[in-house]
Formats: C-alpha cells, structure tokens, sequence
C-alpha cells in the first residue's frame, strides 16, 4: 500500500515563483500517485517564512482552490534552517516520509522518484546531490567546494555539493526531533541522526524568477554557523598557533639577547614592528572565533523557541505544532 508523502517547501518573499512552482508540483504529485509511489493522500507543505509580499496569500488560495497544498505560516521570519524545521517537524505527525526542497524550481522534480526508489529500499534518508555547478559563477563554484573541504577537514560529516534537497522517513524524523540546538545546520544534522542513507544524482536548474534569498553575507553567515556548530577544532588551532607563536617568541628572546651582548641593538626594528602587527592580529582573530562559540552558548543557554507558528492551513484543520 502507497505510504503518504508531505512535501515541504520553506518560502520567503516568492510570490514571482510560487504560481509555476504549484504548477508544476501538483503535475509532479498526480504523477507520482499514479505510479504508486505515494498514497492519494499526499500533500504539499508550503512554509511561509515571515514574508512581506503576497506570499501567504498565495499560499491560502493553492490550499482553498486545492486540499493538495497546505500552509504553515510563522509568526516571524526565523530563517531558511528553521522554517524548513518548523515544515519538517509539522509534516512529521501526518505522514509516512518527508521530501524537503526549495521553491525556485533548481531543484529537478523528477529525482523524487528515484528517492522515493531508494526509501522504498530501505533507507530512512535519502540525500539529493548535484552533479555539477556549471549554473554558478566561479567565486561562488569555488567557496561552496572550498568549505565542504574545510567541513571535511575539521571532521564534520558532510555530503558534497548536498544542500537540502532531501528525503527524511517518519523515523529519521523522530530522530531529528530530538536535537534540541537553536544553532541550525540541517545538512549537518541529517548525517547525525544515522540510519541508513543512500545518494540521488541530479542536475540543478537556474532559479526560474526572484531573487536569490541567499547573497554573499548570509552565505558566510551560513558557513560560520556550519562549522562552529558542528566542531570545535577552530578552538585547538587556536591553542597550537599559541604554542607555535610561543617557541618563536623563545627564539625572538634569544636573538635579541645575542644582539644586546654584541652591541648590534638599533638592529631588529622592521622584525619587532612586524611581530607586533602579526601577533595583534593573531590575538584579534583568536577572540573573534572565541567569540563565536561564546554567543552560541549565549543563545543555546536561553532555549528559546526555533520557530513559532502563527497558522497552519491544512485540509483537517489540525491545531499547529510546537516546537519542541
């Protein structure tokens, strides 16, 4: 017997998109049912992330002209990471498996089957994976595969060139469920809830219409956020560039004592400017990155809620999630 599917869709200002990308979901959706890959029941979870244009209202009219669609909408915009959770943790309680994607229609619909294929399978998270970048510019090719590098190096478990075009099962998802931190980074998370995975290849389309929610510094944001939450081997760097800076300091000590005892001591005014420059510097960068994980203690410390639901517009009328 078909299981139901809910996909969730986190949304913030698309209303130049969301007319086709409906479109072509409820194509996708029909298709999907006919085949038997998922239950007649299946739905579309669409996340209205605090948006300021039209999107909600298009949100209610798909789920009034069709019981297919339905609509979170949260109390204020909370960010990509968390109205994805808040959809996923929603979707949880009314369905069998979750696919998660964006609503700019990059993301190729006809890899869910293969998903669904691979769920069917028995794995309980299915990552979609891209084949290429060639639709990126080269500045942004480079620092997307410059930090899962840099995510691999400092011992995160990553999957390359993923971002959250994903299928979760209801397991998966009780698993998620209970990691508690208000620092989201759900392409790191998925890895941790374990069980087993498997890998869907497709290529990435260009955004259909809008703009881009993520410009150059919510990506460095994002990244910093990535590695901060998920290792903290920046802090041991910092330890052993202390120690390295110390046995220079050691060596700096003996040269200038060798200088004083023959007479050579006017000597050495370029090297000490630019021992202190360079271990000003150091010293400024070590408190930025202590920094970092002090506010993420500061912010996990007060648990306040990743998400609040404002309405949930479904075809039962069921009462809104919490977020637990």
């Amino acid at each position: 017997m078909p299981q139901k599917l809910m996909v969730v869709i986190p949304c913030y200002h698309e209303e130049e998109v969301l007319g086709e990308t409906s479109r072509r979901l409820l194509l996708k959706m029909q298709s999907l049912m006919e085949k038997g890959l998922c239950s007649t029941e299946s739905r579309v979870l669409l996340v209205d992330d605090g948006s300021k244009d039209r999107t909600w209202e298009i949100i209610q009219r798909l789920h009034q002209e069709n019981p297919l669609f339905e609509g979170l909408k949260l109390s204020r915009n909370r960010g990509h990471q968390n109205a994805l959770l808040a959809g996923l943790m929603t979707a949880r309680k009314h369905c069998d498996f979750t696919i998660s994607m964006d609503a700019d229609l990059q993301d190729d619909m006809d890899a869910m089957d293969r998903f669904i294929e691979e769920y069917q399978q028995g794995c309980d998270v299915v990552y979609g994976v891209r084949n290429k970048r060639d639709s990126d510019t080269f500045f942004k090719r480079q620092t997307a595969l410059g930090f899962y590098r840099l995510m691999k190096a400092l011992g995160v478990d990553i999957t390359f060139n993923h971002a959250d075009y994903r299928l979760m099962s209801r397991r998966a998802l009780d698993g998620l469920a209970q990691f508690h931190e208000v620092n989201l980074f759900l392409r790191g998370l998925a890895p941790l809830v374990g069980f087993r995975s498997g890998y869907v290849y497709y290529d990435r389309n260009e955004r259909f219409a809008g703009e881009s929610k993520y410009p150059l510094k919510k990506m460095l944001a994002f990244a910093v956020d990535g590695i901060t939450s998920f290792s903290v081997k920046p802090l041991r760097l910092i330890t052993m560039l202390g120690f390295v800076i110390f046995m220079i300091s050691l060596v700096m000590l003996l040269y200038t004592l060798v200088s004083f005892i023959v007479g050579h001591t006017v000597t050495g005014w370029t090297s000490t400017l630019a021992s202190i420059w360079m271990i000003g510097g150091i010293q400024l960068l070590s408190l930025g990155v202590i920094g970092e994980y002090i506010g993420k203690i500061y912010h996990e410390s007060k648990r306040r809620p990743r998400f609040i639901i404002d309405t949930y517009a479904n075809a039962e009328d069921a009462p809104p999630v919490k977020d637990e």
